[in-house]
């Protein structure tokens, strides 16, 4: 996978963007687990990337429910054992 940010916050540390291979978009927050930062990608779909792009605070609240673990079920990449927790 190779995933090539559109929009990155550093204040409110997201970030989205478009897997190259797939197509697929994407909201990214960074997460660690004690031993490696990395970071975590949601798959979104396209109105929803677009909606993002322009609402800031639509998407704090999707990066929010991201980082209380909600919507797992979108994770483009599944969790090791030892999740991270966000930063």
């Amino acid at each position: 996978m190779r995933f090539a940010d559109v929009l990155v916050n550093v204040e409110e540390r997201y970030s989205l963007g478009v897997e190259e291979e797939s197509g697929r978009h994407y909201v990214a927050i960074p997460v660690s687990n004690g031993l490696v930062d990395y970071e975590e990608y949601y798959t979104v779909d396209r109105s929803t990337f677009d909606r993002f792009l322009v609402d800031p605070a639509a998407t704090v609240a999707f990066v929010t429910r991201c980082r209380a673990r909600e919507l797992d079920d979108r994770l483009m990449i599944a969790p090791g054992t030892n999740r991270g927790i966000t930063t």
